[in-house]
């Protein structure tokens, strides 16, 4: 095998799979095998939460914001909140970016969803992230560099049939190698896309998609609530670091074993998200029962979950009431401290602030409203 230069165009890229004893090792199976428990116990806790909406409104957006932020493009969690559920030309660039990459993780969840991940897919997936239609790269010149100090560290293979016959080995190995675990099979498979690198923009992000969508095609995952951006954010030199290790050393073990304690990480901090979120739910439920008793049901409090930046229309469209009615339900949420009305544009819409920073917040904590208890309520 050639030495890796990474000024040179790596059309070296061995195909998968790696050599079984580099990648099935005793400690990587361990890891596996507690990565394995933790998801098992995170789509247990989605079941707590009885709409599903309530999880994918929401965790999909963290992710979002998050992946992107990878990247360099910073919105903010209040941002994408408040331009969740609205097509107008409003938000800024940023925003509209994170938001088109949570449509590419939905948009992603159906198609694997009715069949296996396929290059096709990926493509269509970086198509939604960026707006606009997009193939295999085409141009020479490409090459990943140290932000610090602009070195390059990477320079990916060359040449749209060399870029093909990478991805379809790489889609190949993700449906033929299944004697591999899928959630080794998923930090593999992860390694190889980044490696081809096959669009001008977007693959990070692109990959961090097919992650997700890998673990619901396996049924792993129910639905795309695995917020995993977060643990790569918290240890992004270690993840740049080990990634080149695998390209510069062929070392995977490493590699692997980072993703798999990211998925347990993640699962576990989710799980007790989760849990944090349905306590809320029941809290608020009876707060609003006992204050407001002629304007409660659970359907309204639902859509507070669903919703967390509320508009009238969303309690319209909802069925919960008519128009005029919805405003002044809303109004009242507000008079006893659960809603906050803000101004947006031409219209008010109305924030869940409790909700809002329990989603957002590194702790699964949240505090009783006002009236009912002192106390903080952890969720562990």
């Amino acid at each position: 095998m050639a030495v890796f230069d990474p000024k040179l165009p790596y059309n070296d890229l061995p195909d998968l799979p790696p050599p079984a004893d580099q990648v099935e090792s005793t400690t990587i199976l361990k890891h596996c095998i507690n990565a394995r428990v933790a998801l098992a116990e995170l789509k247990q806790a989605a079941e707590l939460i009885p709409n599903s909406a309530v999880l994918v409104n929401a965790l999909p957006l963290l992710e979002a914001q998050a992946s992107s932020e990878i990247e360099n493009i910073v919105t903010t969690t209040d941002k994408l909140f408040e331009y969740m559920d609205i097509t107008d030309d409003s938000a800024d660039a940023a925003t509209k970016e994170a938001l088109r990459y949570r449509s590419a993780l939905y948009e992603g969840t159906k198609m694997v969803q009715r069949g296996m991940l396929t290059t096709d897919m990926a493509i269509q997936i970086c198509s939604t992230i960026k707006g606009r239609e997009l193939d295999l790269r085409s141009e020479s010149g490409t090459t990943l560099k140290n932000r610090m100090t602009g070195d390059v560290i990477y320079t990916p293979p060359v040449g749209q049939k060399l870029l093909q016959a990478k991805l379809d080995n790489w889609a190949d190995f993700m449906h033929r190698n299944t004697e591999i675990d899928p959630l080794i099979r998923m930090a593999i498979q992860h390694y190889q896309f980044e490696a081809i690198h096959p669009f001008s923009d977007g693959n990070g992000r692109t990959g961090r998609i097919l992650n997700i969508l890998f673990l619901v095609e396996h049924g792993l995952l129910d639905s795309p609530i695995l917020y995993l951006s977060r643990y790569v954010i918290g240890h992004k030199a270690a993840y740049y670091r080990l990634l080149q290790n695998v390209t510069s050393e062929q070392s995977w073990e490493p590699w692997i074993m980072f993703i798999l304690d990211g998925v347990e990480e993640t699962c576990t901090w989710t799980t007790d998200k989760i849990k944090a979120i349905r306590e809320l739910m029941d809290h608020t439920a009876e707060f609003v029962q006992n204050s407001l008793p002629k304007i409660y049901t659970w359907e309204l409090v639902e859509q507070l979950f669903k919703q967390p930046y509320c508009r009238i229309s969303n309690l319209v469209d909802a069925g919960v009431a008519k128009r005029q009615t919805a405003s002044v339900y809303l109004k009242q949420l507000c008079d006893i401290g659960i809603l906050k009305e803000i101004k947006s544009g031409r219209e008010n819409i109305f924030v869940h602030p409790k909700y809002i920073e329990l989603l957002t917040g590194e702790e699964n904590v949240w505090v009783y409203y006002a009236g009912v208890e002192t106390d903080s309520v952890n969720a562990d």
